[in-house]
């Protein structure tokens, strides 16, 4: 029968592992999932051998700072919401509704001064991992998190560490030959300080918490420096991924508004009811269908976002 006491003496829980994916999401498309479900993919197996909590998160961003115009982040969190719905990743709310500009460097202080012991892992593209140089404080964001950095074929522009971190992109099985090529090129190419702090294995963004819970089990120091054992790596996927611009995503949803609002109502209503059909059945001809869930759809649809009067 198991010990279901709560003695002081009962073995503490490993740290838990938590991932962040960060971006506007705006809107959040199929892309964003897909990223986000490789990690916590890769990583669930790992988190069960070592009995560790395993938590993927989005964490969208108040506005990103590449537009002039972005929308409601209520808008914004409840497509999350639907596009989340029945599937393990979980959103953080963390950014979405503080002032902009927020600074990831500001971010990862917060996430880790909240969870101390786990093991923190931010996700970025392999551009904005080449440019952290170039963001405020970016070369000490491993002093408090983990980076888990995937392989773009293409590149957005470079941000300046504000939290727009990784949008619009997904894993793709092509050219994997050619993708560790670059990957062992890119390596050299991450600002030298980076440099030591690249592993091969994922494994290595999550085993030395174990052993620093066990060292702090044996001693009676009371440690509060942030930088510690669990943090400092960086894991460069070699799957590499293609870019989807959520621009275009939303050019086409405009156009398609456009459309639609030339004619009549009952016309249009029944439009509006075949573009979401194609969603759902995945038909080759809407370019949405690949990178829309159904439901973000017709929330978009419901409440006229993106359309084209709106960015007029």
């Amino acid at each position: 029968m198991p010990n279901t006491s709560n003695s002081p003496q009962e073995k503490a829980p490993a740290p838990a592992i938590r991932a962040y994916l960060g971006g506007s999401f705006d809107p959040v498309h199929n892309g964003h999932l897909e990223v986000a479900m490789s990690v916590y993919q890769h990583l669930l197996p790992i988190a069960t051998r070592l009995q560790r909590t395993l938590h993927v998160s989005l964490l969208p961003n108040a506005r990103s700072p590449f537009k002039t115009q972005s929308t409601d982040p209520s808008h914004r969190l409840n497509m999350l919401k639907l596009a989340t719905e029945n599937t393990p990743i979980q959103i953080n709310e963390l950014e979405l509704w503080q002032a902009p500009p927020v600074y990831t460097i500001d971010s990862v202080r917060t996430l880790r001064k909240q969870y101390p012991n786990d093991s923190l892992l931010f996700i970025m593209g392999m551009d904005s991992a080449h440019s952290l140089d170039k963001w405020k404080d970016g070369l000490r964001l491993t002093d408090h998190v983990n980076l888990w950095v995937f392989n773009r074929q293409s590149s957005t522009d470079v941000s300046d560490g504000i939290s727009d971190k990784f949008s619009d992109s997904i894993i793709s099985s092509k050219n994997h030959t050619k993708s560790l090529q670059d990957i062992a090129f890119s390596k050299t190419q991450l600002p030298l300080s980076l440099q030591p702090h690249i592993t091969d294995s994922p494994i290595e963004l999550l085993t030395p918490t174990i052993q620093q819970l066990t060292d702090s089990s044996n001693s009676n120091s009371n440690n509060t420096d942030l930088k510690n054992a669990n943090q400092g790596r960086i894991y460069i996927d070699p799957r590499p991924i293609t870019a989807v611009s959520s621009t275009q995503i939303r050019e086409q949803l405009q156009k398609l508004d456009d459309q639609t609002n030339k004619m009549p109502v009952a016309q249009r209503q029944i439009a509006s009811i075949a573009s979401i059909n194609d969603i759902i059945s995945n038909t080759e001809s809407n370019p949405l269908a690949k990178w829309l869930n159904p439901a973000v759809y017709q929330y978009i649809i419901a409440h006229q976002l993106y359309s084209a009067a709106q960015f007029r």
